[in-house]
């Protein structure tokens, strides 16, 4: 996720803990999803769903909040 736009992510990180939690959060979900996919992690199938929905709220928020910054610049 924004990894075309690495630079202005990790200053975003630096300056906003709020997003740097939220940005790990994310990170951890997409691991424990594709492993869960994988086979490598045993998940019931409304455990997955609760964390892809969480790992998109995230992402929608993360999203949300790189946009109102990079307006600000």
């Amino acid at each position: 996720m924004f990894e075309q736009n690495q630079k202005e992510i990790e200053s975003l990180m630096q300056s906003n803990a709020e997003f740097r939690s939220l940005y790990q959060r994310h990170k951890e979900l997409d691991g424990k999803v594709r492993d869960a996919e994988l086979g490598v992690l045993p998940m019931d199938g409304v455990t997955l769903l609760k964390m892809k929905k969480e790992k998109l709220q995230a992402k929608d928020k993360l999203t949300h909040m790189w946009e109102s910054a990079a307006a600000a610049y």
